[in-house]
């Protein structure tokens, strides 16, 4: 079907309409509406947004605009019941078909395609290999074809799915309808391939920066990983995080010890069943655990904006897949922390994974890959530059002032004197022994083995005693990350001197290795990061509670509600009215008219206790003065007559929480005859132990001395009935 005849300056005018009403934003992201226009178009496309860009805008508000039906390829069917409840929490009219749906749901979604009551439509790359599935789709009002996670069709990827390759028959079986392709990560050569594979013709190519300016960056020295991850945790207050490992075995154990130290973390790894993986992470989407430990099978399954950090407790396999798995935090653009643990044992695991493979060429790609994985760890580089320059991006700046390097909380430090020492103990043992034995070696311990061996004649032992263990194991760890030592598997694991380590030994080669900063430098750091400007800690606090209690009764995931750059937003402005609520960034007409009431509710009453910090006007009412007193009139003829408080709502086609504000005014003038019908006497009861314990009136005390467990308009009903004398 041809495009619509109209301008390029109509549709900007279109796209911004809708980027402001639909969405509640006032100006797109870089790229976005270049992307918007050439779809708007009837052009292909093919762009590279790194994760949080906001790829999902870019075929969602065409879907608006377009008189047809947008279809998306998403590759993970347990993502697309969140996608689609996002879709639908903006407004638009969006399905999915899946193996999940009973026939009945399926008829449904196909009676809505048949009407042409459909913006967009969820499909798996698998269901384009169903038989006369495409020839079935011919007879559909299709507009434009998206496929998300692009990258999965490249066998250069580093995620390839075979189950992709059937997407090349789009172009084919509909070559009059646009085709625009999303992938978060490709170098040139991945990029290359997606567009060649898919027969994209002359699309409009979009390579937007993979700079993340809103990851702050760290690598830090593994020492008793399991102690320095709840330490992290622990200090992120509450916030949800991703922990990555390395095997199954190491998720199992590191989920366990979060949960003896009181974090609620769940497990993901591919030797779950698949319902428990699903439950998992659906827990971890709605806020109900903080933490997921998972090994790289939690990918792109996960779509959840508000993770506020990634931690690698291994060395991941390459950069292309650390970046990838990073790039999980922080996708709604709020400050986020990603660190990864490093040490010496990550590089002898993968080695000898990579050992495993028989193929010469893959097995050399592999190593190859981990060692810029090491480098990447080892090197007193800017973190930001060196993951830029894997996909041919230069950083021009020179500090990025968001990584440990270019904040000062690693420093570099000449330690060719103590590499000395350990490469002669490697050199004066025969090459034999492993790391442990050298450190202990070095720093002169007494052990039974050491005598037995006469290791303890041996010049180099006691030379550095001086040093704890940790930094013994530092300096071996960079010897092996630099390639001074390498592990022989034919010695079970002893550390053989390279010629490089020889050069070392002999003084012609200087060895340095990073070392952590002082703890000022550190603590002056960490607090930058998380300062939030202009936001009120404790409302955002309080919205967030709101938002746990609004998804728990809509059944979706926390940040479908908002995001938390909107509930940041939304703490800073403390907006009064609807009109106010409608200029924090993210509320759009759809979630006003869902949420606004909700949400102004929490805001008013913190700003009632807060009356130094807001303006002494009082806020203004929901509906007009001149109408309240008759709107009070008819709830309370309602109740009276016996209705509940949710019944009186939906008779009146008003929000509860209206209602419950009309009880309070009405309670005040005694207008209602039996006023505690209108609550469980047994919830009522416990909410009056929640006021007794905050030793207060105040909703805000109670819904935080309840830890959300009650909510705004729920203790706000409470109170009226409880002290109305």
């Amino acid at each position: 079907m041809p495009p619509p005849a109209d301008t390029h300056e109509d549709r900007s005018r279109r796209a911004a309409s809708v980027l402001a009403e639909v969405f509640g934003f006032t100006s797109f992201r870089p790229n976005q509406r270049e992307i918007v226009e050439a779809v708007l178009g009837g052009r292909d496309v093919f762009a590279v947004m790194p994760t949080g860009g906001g790829k999902s805008l870019c075929y969602q508000l065409p879907a608006r605009v377009l008189d047809g039906l947008c279809v998306v390829v998403s590759p993970l069917i347990s993502l697309m019941k969140d996608q689609v409840d996002a879709a639908r929490e903006n407004g638009l009219r969006a399905e999915y078909l899946n193996s999940t749906l009973t026939a009945a749901e399926r008829n449904r979604v196909y009676r809505a395609i048949g009407e042409g009551t459909l913006d967009l439509l969820y499909l798996s790359p698998e269901r384009f290999a169903l038989p006369d599935f495409c020839s079935g789709m011919q007879s559909w009002r299709i507009r434009f074809f998206a496929i998300d996670e692009a990258h999965c069709i490249s066998e250069w990827g580093h995620d390839f799915r075979p189950d992709y390759l059937e997407l090349a028959r789009i172009v084919k079986e509909f070559p009059g309808i646009p085709v625009a392709a999303f992938t978060a990560t490709a170098t040139h050569r991945v990029q290359q391939d997606i567009v060649t594979r898919l027969g994209l013709r002359d699309p409009f190519l979009v390579r937007a920066s993979f700079d993340r300016p809103n990851l702050y960056y760290k690598v830090e020295p593994k020492d008793q990983v399991d102690q320095q991850l709840i330490a992290f945790i622990r200090a992120a207050n509450g916030d949800s995080g991703i922990v990555y490992r390395g095997s199954r075995k190491s998720v199992e154990t590191t989920a366990a010890r979060l949960n003896a130290a009181g974090i609620k973390a769940l497990a993901y790894h591919a030797g779950l069943p698949a319902e428990e993986r699903r439950a998992n992470q659906d827990a971890f989407n709605r806020d109900e655990v903080q933490v997921v430990v998972a090994t790289i099978a939690f990918g792109m399954g996960i779509d959840k904006s508000n993770i506020r950090y990634v931690l690698h407790a291994d060395l991941p396999r390459n950069i292309e897949g650390y970046y990838q798995e990073t790039g999980r935090a922080g996708r709604d653009g709020e400050p986020a922390r990603c660190v990864l643990y490093f040490g010496r044992g990550d590089i002898v695991r993968l080695r000898h994974f990579i050992d495993q493979v028989e193929d010469e060429q893959q097995r050399s790609a592999g190593l190859a890959q981990m060692n810029q994985m090491v480098r990447f760890a080892e090197q007193q580089v800017c973190r930001r530059r060196s993951l830029l320059g894997y996909f041919g991006e230069t950083y021009a700046a020179e500090s990025c002032g968001h990584c440990d390097v270019c904040v000062g909380e690693v420093e570099s430090v000449d330690a060719s004197v103590a590499a000395q020492k350990i490469l002669s103990a490697v050199v004066r043992t025969g090459q034999r022994f492993g790391a442990g034995h050298l450190i202990e070696l070095v720093r002169g311990a007494a052990t039974e083995r050491m005598r037995q061996l006469g290791h303890d004649q041996l010049p180099t032992w006691g030379c550095g005693k001086n040093e704890p263990v940790t930094y013994w194991r530092r300096v071996v760890d960079g010897l092996v990350a630099q390639e001074a030592l390498v592990a022989d598997p034919e010695r079970h694991g002893g550390l053989v001197m390279t010629a490089k380590g020889r050069s070392i030994m002999r003084g012609q080669t200087p060895f340095t290795m990073l070392r952590v900063a002082e703890k000022a430098a550190r603590r002056s750091a960490a607090t930058k990061l998380l300062e939030w400007p202009e936001a009120d800690a404790a409302l955002f606090t309080l919205l967030r509670a709101e938002r746990a209690r609004l998804a728990r009764e809509s059944g979706v995931p926390a940040y479908v509600i908002f995001s938390d750059r909107t509930l940041r937003d939304m703490a800073a402005r403390k907006p009064g009215t609807s009109q106010e609520m409608r200029q924090v960034v993210g509320v759009g007409t759809q979630k006003l008219e869902a949420y606004g009431d909700d949400f102004l509710a929490v805001v008013r009453t913190y700003r009632e206790g807060q009356p130094a910090t807001v303006p002494t006007e009082p806020s203004a009412p929901v509906a007009p003065r001149s109408d309240s007193r008759n709107a009070i009139r008819q709830t309370v003829d309602l109740l009276n007559a016996g209705r509940t408080v949710e019944e009186a709502a939906e008779e009146r086609g008003i929000k509860v929480s209206s209602v419950i504000r009309y009880v309070e005014e009405a309670l005040a003038e005694g207008l209602i005859k039996d006023p505690d019908r209108l609550m469980n006497t047994h919830r009522r009861d416990e909410i009056a132990a929640w006021f007794a314990s905050a030793g207060s009136k105040s909703l805000s005390a109670v819904v935080q001395a309840s830890g959300g467990a009650v909510g705004f308009e729920e203790a706000r009903l409470a109170r009226a009935i409880l002290f109305r004398k």
